[in-house]
């Protein structure tokens, strides 16, 4: 997630004319109502969510199950508020609005941090690449073609939940007879509507998505939504007619990808080519050979800030930076860009670089975007599932990790370190998904806690745009922010390597917030209020014990030794200077301008000893490993992952500490 341009605003002024076309009601249903709004601010009985889907199929023929099962793969049949998703979708069926919702430039070519994150090397040269507006797929703008068909105002279909679950079962209607297909009763004739529905132009996305639909049809789903009711689709056995893709006359999917082969990847392959006679002047990655060389400790989950044809033009740019996959937002496809065993440029930290697997999103709204589909969250634990147990990568948040957890690799770096995927990233939903649900451990006076806020319930007042004026829409989100006393109007914690004054309340400062899955070691409590060690100080949040925002956990947490002042942290871990061989220039141990001090604690996620890859040369031949004998823990030190010397800590386990001062 980019840093915010002053003066941009979010998606919501953009306007798309509405046109009568052939197949439009006359005079549609939702029109004819009052607005949901008015009648919600009226006090009115609405509508519950299920029954909306119910009239909406009955009145365009779509099969109630169909538009169901399509619906909960974007949005799990939440309307977010009338928020958009983070790349310009909008309520339920997420109609598509993006004209006016663009990013200014993609992901890595924004904010001051070098990609790779390799001091040993000259910086890349940014590249400005912006968006072009004037050539959006189909795919992007499937609200205007929705209000074409049903005679509704963009506006309505953007916030009126009714509208947009009719403007939903238009376009399910219109794909159909696009297909030259009837308005069937029966959903196994709906495939190839339902795989055209999210706009893919590959065979083996389409199908994949069709596949998910049709598999959540037999499974069956229920659950409480964001109007307060229960949805259900209850399981039914369908068998649909898979030959009716053809008759979409889609691209063949590209083979090679690393990937299981029923997630239908595409490979997108990144360049790997000399850029002029400078012997390091090559791009856009390195060769490896992992984890042969080097074993794979992070999967890194980033999102775009650029649309999808946007995102593959660049990561196929020689001069640009690289990353293993793109996931697309609308269906979750996934196109593979880099062999495994090679390193990426995408985090900005080397040594993270070196080892870890980047996953980006596909998310281009700066400002305002705040969710992200389901379809795209199933895709990538899917994915990231495969990878880790190939892998031997843990299901933690010490391990899958979002560049905003990526340290800074020297102190002038910090400030600049990216903060993607944002507190909109719902990490217990992933976790979820990955069948590693984040659990109570051990007693409820522990220590040691996982936070996990409602992330519905949790609508922490973030503001999306320059200033706190621009408020973001009110929205759940996976984050806490903390407080330097434990009072309402307590400053934020100040992070030095940030600012040298208080956080703020921007979505795009992490200098005082927690996020859901990481651990944290409680250093207090006070009636509701709990305590967090963080970057050194106390960090204090609103905690109501009825209906509590972390969970008790168990693992090992990190104190200085005795005897010491205090312990440097470091953004990498490196070797000791005595274990580069000659020829290999020696990386300094630079610290980071934090310390850790007697009486705190944090939250241990590995031990490891240090490591450096050395890799200036095209042909892979002239890399090399360092390994030394100095040892390392990473430790939860403040939303970023730091490292501190195994010699400076003692590890302890949380079961032991002594309970927090109250």
């Amino acid at each position: 997630m980019t840093r915010p341009t002053p003066g941009r605003r979010g998606v919501g002024a953009a306007a798309v004319v509405a046109v009568l076309m052939t197949g439009a009601l006359t005079t549609p249903p939702a029109q004819a109502r009052s607005s949901a709004a008015a009648e919600h601010a009226t006090g009115t009985d609405l509508p519950s969510r299920a029954e909306l889907f119910r009239e909406a199929g009955e009145r365009h023929h779509v099969p109630e199950a169909v538009l169901l099962a399509v619906s909960y793969l974007q949005s799990r049949w939440d309307d977010h508020r009338g928020a958009p998703s983070v790349d310009a979708g909008y309520g339920p069926m997420h109609l598509t609005d993006a004209r006016a919702a663009l990013a200014e430039t993609p992901h890595h070519s924004s904010g001051r941090e070098d990609p790779r994150g390799d001091a040993s090397r000259p910086p890349l040269v940014r590249r400005e690449a912006p968006v072009d507006q004037e050539r959006l797929p189909a795919s992007l703008e499937t609200l205007g073609r929705a209000a074409a068909l049903t005679g509704l105002s963009p506006s309505r279909l953007r916030t009126d939940p009714e509208a947009n679950i009719e403007g939903g079962a238009a376009l399910l209607a219109d794909h159909q007879r696009s297909a030259g297909l009837p308005l069937s009763t029966d959903p196994a004739q709906w495939y190839a509507a339902v795989a055209a529905y999210a706009g893919a132009s590959e065979q083996g996305a389409a199908r994949r998505f069709a596949d998910d639909v049709f598999a959540l049809i037999n499974t069956g789903e229920s659950r409480r939504t964001d109007d307060g009711t229960v949805v259900t689709l209850p399981a039914a056995p369908v068998r649909p007619d898979t030959r009716q893709l053809e008759r979409l006359r889609l691209k063949a999917t590209v083979s090679g990808a690393e990937c299981p082969r029923d997630l239908g990847c595409d490979w997108t392959p990144a360049p790997y080519q000399m850029l002029s006679d400078e012997p390091g002047d090559f791009g856009n990655h390195d060769l490896s050979d992992r984890p042969n060389d080097q074993a794979i400790d992070y999967i890194v989950i980033h999102d775009t800030e650029a649309t999808w044809d946007t995102t593959l033009k660049l990561v196929q740019d020689p001069t640009y930076v690289s990353w293993h996959y793109s996931l697309r937002s609308a269906d979750g496809h996934i196109a593979n860009h880099l062999r495994a065993k090679d390193v990426g440029w995408h985090a900005g930290n080397w040594y993270v670089n070196s080892k870890s697997i980047g996953l980006e999103h596909e998310g281009f709204l700066a400002e305002g975007g705040q969710w992200y589909t389901e379809a795209m969250y199933r895709t990538s634990a899917r994915l990231v599932r495969h990878l880790a147990t190939k892998y031997r990568i843990p299901l933690d948040r010490a391990h899958i990790i979002g560049h905003d957890n990526v340290p800074g690799t020297v102190p002038a770096n910090v400030a600049g370190m990216h903060q993607d995927p944002g507190p909109y990233w719902d990490w217990d939903r992933y976790f979820e998904l990955l069948g590693k649900p984040f659990k109570a451990h051990g007693k409820a006076t522990s220590r040691l806690v996982t936070v996990r806020p409602d992330y519905d319930a949790n609508t922490e007042p973030y503001y999306c745009g320059a200033t706190p004026a621009d408020l973001c829409p009110v929205h759940g989100s996976a984050s806490l922010t903390l407080r330097s006393e434990p009072r309402d109007d307590a400053p934020l914690l100040t992070d030095t390597g940030i600012r040298p004054s208080p956080g703020t309340w921007s979505v795009y400062n992490h200098a005082a917030r927690v996020s859901t899955g990481q651990k944290y070691v409680v250093a207090e409590r006070r009636g509701d209020w709990t305590a967090l060690w963080y970057l050194g100080q106390k960090g204090w949040f609103k905690n109501d014990l009825r209906h509590p925002k972390t969970l008790p956990s168990q693992g090992l947490v990190a104190r200085l030794r005795s005897g010491l002042d205090s312990a440097l942290l470091y953004g990498r871990a490196y070797p000791e200077p005595a274990a580069y061989p000659a020829g290999i220039p020696v990386q300094p141990l630079v610290p980071l301008q934090y310390t850790l001090r007697p009486g705190q604690y944090y939250s241990v996620g590995q031990t490891v000893r240090g490591e450096y890859f050395h890799s200036k040369t095209f042909e892979l031949s002239g890399h090399t490993v360092v390994r030394g004998a100095l040892t390392y823990h990473q430790v939860q030190f403040g939303h970023r992952i730091m490292f501190v010397k195994a010699d400076d800590v003692v590890l302890t386990p949380a079961a032991v500490l002594p309970r927090a001062v109250n």
